[in-house]
Order: C-alpha cells, then sequence, then structure tokens
C-alpha cells in the first residue's frame, strides 16, 4: 500500500489536510481580496458581522476590517510557524545526529547543553528573548527556533543511538565511508519518518507560541496576526464578541489540522504502529 493510500485511511488527517488547504488559500488570497493595509480604518468601530455590506465579519474597535486581519494575519501565523520550525530543525538535527552517532563525551556535552535549553519554561523563554531582540517577526522566528530545537536533538539522537550499529551501517564503515557520509546517507535518511512527524506539530505549536507573544503585547507592531486580534479585543469582549472570536477559532482550527496531518502522516509513515493502535 503507498504512503498516499495510507495517509488516506485516516479520516482526520484528510479533514486536517483540507482545513490546513483552506488556512493555506486565506494566507494566498489575502493581498488579492484585500489589497489594502490591515490596520486601515475603513468603518466606524463595532460594526457586527453582516451589520454592513463588505464587511462580513464586522468591524474592530478602531474600525478596521476583521475579515482582512483575519486574512492577512494567516500568512503572518503561517510563516512564523514554518520558518521557526526550519530553523529549528537546522539546529537540532546536527546536535542529535552528532550526539547519537558518536556518544561518549560529545553526547554528554551536547546533551548538557540541550538539557540547560530544557530547564527554563519555553514560554518564558521565548517572552525574555523577545523583549531581549524587540519584537519583530524576525526576533519571534528565532526566540520559537531557540526554545523548540531541544526536543529535536533527543529525538534525532534516540533514532541514530538505536542505528548507528545496524549491519548496513558496519558494512558502510568496512567499505571504508567516511562519518559524515554515513551520518548524512546511510542513518539520516532512515531518521526523516519522525523528524517529519514532530515537525508537523512544532509549526502547530509555533503558531500557539506566536499568537500567545502577540497577545501579550510582544508581536510585531507592523503586521497583523491573530494573537495580537485577540489581544486587542479582551477589554470588549462583552461589547463585541466577534473581535476575539473569530481570530480564535482561526487559530483552534490550525493548530487542529496541524495535529491531525501530523497523526496521518505517523500513521502513513509507521504503518506497523498504526495497525497496533487499531
Amino acid at each position: 500500500m503507498s504512503f498516499f493510500a495510507r495517509f488516506a485511511q485516516n479520516r482526520g488527517a484528510l479533514i486536517g489536510l483540507i482545513i490546513l488547504t483552506m488556512i493555506i488559500l486565506m494566507a494566498i488570497l489575502a493581498p488579492l481580496l484585500y489589497p489594502e493595509s490591515p490596520w486601515r480604518m475603513v468603518q466606524r468601530p463595532f460594526l457586527s458581522p453582516m451589520e454592513v455590506d463588505g464587511f462580513v465579519l464586522g468591524t474592530d474597535t478602531m474600525g478596521r476590517d476583521v475579515a482582512a486581519g483575519l486574512m492577512h494575519g494567516a500568512w503572518v501565523s503561517l510563516l512564523i510557524g514554518l520558518v521557526s520550525t526550519a530553523v529549528a530543525l537546522i539546529i537540532g538535527v546536527p546536535l542529535g545526529a552528532i550526539a547519537g552517532y558518536y556518544g561518549g563525551l560529545i553526547d554528554d556535552g551536547l546533551m548538557r547543553f540541550t538539557e540547560f535549553f530544557q530547564t527554563i519554561p519555553n514560554f518564558a523563554l521565548a517572552i525574555v528573548l523577545v523583549a531581549i531582540m524587540q519584537p519583530s517577526v524576525t526576533s519571534i522566528v528565532l526566540a520559537i527556533a531557540i526554545v523548540s530545537w531541544p526536543p529535536v536533538a533527543r529525538l534525532v539522537r534516540a533514532e541514530f543511538m538505536s542505528l548507528r550499529h545496524r549491519e548496513y551501517v558496519e558494512a558502510a564503515r568496512l567499505v571504508g565511508q567516511t562519518n559524515s557520509t554515513i551520518i548524512l546517507r546511510q542513518i539520516l535518511p532512515n531518521t526523516l519518518s519522525p523528524i517529519i512527524v514532530l515537525a508537523s506539530l512544532m509549526v502547530a505549536t509555533a503558531i500557539l507560541l506566536e499568537s500567545a507573544l502577540s497577545f501579550l503585547g510582544l508581536g510585531d507592531p507592523n503586521v497583523m496576526s491573530w494573537g495580537y486580534m485577540i489581544g486587542a479585543a479582551r477589554t470588549v469582549i462583552r461589547q463585541a464578541w466577534w473581535l476575539s472570536f473569530f481570530p480564535g477559532i482561526a487559530i483552534l482550527l490550525t493548530v487542529l489540522a496541524l495535529n491531525l496531518v501530523g497523526e496521518g502522516l505517523d500513521d502513513a509513515l509507521n504503518p506497523k504502529l498504526a495497525r497496533q493502535r487499531q
């Protein structure tokens, strides 16, 4: 059975993929449907959804279009989630591979370094890093990447430790392949399945972290984000419920979709584990 057939057997994963596709389309179509800045005041404040033609989701406390902010915020959330996850993988995969392959003092030193970052709560460390570097998309990406790479390193280390003594690795050593060649061509390709699954879940966590930072006022002041929209509406939640409801639903659906897709990838890439769970 092919990878796509195994993935399609998971109905939750298909639903998640459909939701995720719709959110990606929102991000792509945002500049076309709403070419004006989402910060632009276009109507009177506190218009409720569908109250005036052209403002499907109403307006916020400053008279800005909620739908425009929601669609432009999708681009920001997905961008930060994907880029921060990529940076975390760039940091965590090499460190975990080196620690797992060589072992000994190298492994001990790298794991102690990893544990240093894990002793501090992720969200607290992200707040400190963003505050030090000044809130911007770049600082948020770096902060989320810095707090996200330790689990990647530990996962890759465990995979390398279980694979480094396999027959094909020993055969590669016997024919004279260098350590770097063995790591990159023999072992790393066999660890990609759990890394891909973890990466999909990390994107969801990164989006939640970015939303939480923006909610606290530590987001980039020049870009619209879902977390900022919720934070700006928290003082008028009884008066204007839609201002926090719609971005909250967007965050919920995005994170849910990524988790469902991650579960589907896990089933498709690890069919034996999937059968055991059934």
